[in-house]
């Protein structure tokens, strides 16, 4: 059973949320925190698997609550709610140590598929939005090949195996675990073990941060190929 912290500061939204992620079998919302103080009290007193958190909040807003959020012991999964997939925060929220972020207007099944993979630790961003996220909230992404942002960028990979940056390169792509193993023709676990291995080199929090940076990197399927090996 999935574990849920559901953080809004208007109740229809949290008994919306509620309603909704209470409809599936493996998931249970266990609390609710108006904002982001409450949030990090209730997820320290419930430990629960995934937070679904606000970014505007009166008081404590979302973004500095996820920092202590991702520092607790038995850390949860930080989903960023939002209303527009354009919110000039989601980037800072994503560096907070956020896993992804899902729009408020999303479907039902949206957003019960989006907890289930961020507490599995699995990519719960879409293709779409991936690339989205990486075209809009990446500093300048469109730079040119061989400038120093992308020489650093491919300085801090350097670290990673072949096989690593074979990972990293279908992870930049928006895939998730299942499809990167088909893709590759690993098994899920084997997968799971990259991309852990992955985020602890490069000294990363989340997938998005390394997608990123593979994205400065110039790593990202259809730039530069297999060049970078």
């Amino acid at each position: 059973m999935i574990s849920i912290l559901v953080v809004d500061d208007e109740w229809m939204v949290r008994a919306m949320l509620r309603t909704i992620l209470g409809s599936a079998a493996d998931l249970t919302v266990v609390g609710e925190a108006a904002d982001g103080a409450e949030a990090v009290a209730q997820a320290q007193k419930l430990r629960p698997d995934v937070v679904l958190i606000d970014i505007r909040m009166p008081g404590r807003d979302g973004l500095s609550a996820t920092l202590d959020l991702v520092r607790l012991p038995m850390a949860p999964k930080v989903i960023i709610l939002t209303t527009f997939d354009l919110d000039e925060y989601v980037r800072t929220g994503l560096r907070n140590g956020a896993v992804g972020f899902l729009l408020k207007d999303a479907s039902a099944d949206e957003m019960i598929a989006a907890v289930r993979a961020a507490a599995a630790g699995d990519a719960m961003l879409s293709p779409r939005v991936t690339r989205r996220l990486l075209e809009t909230f990446a500093d300048a992404p469109e730079q040119p090949p061989g400038t120093d942002r992308q020489a650093a960028a491919r300085d801090r990979l350097s670290p990673l195996s072949d096989k690593e940056l074979e990972v990293l390169r279908t992870l930049a792509d928006g895939m998730a675990n299942a499809d990167i193993a088909r893709h590759l023709h690993l098994s899920e676990a084997t997968v799971k073990t990259h991309v852990s291995r992955i985020l602890a080199k490069l000294k990363l929090t989340n997938r998005v941060q390394a997608a990123i940076l593979a994205h400065h990197a110039g790593l990202t399927p259809g730039l530069l190929g297999d060049d970078l090996d």
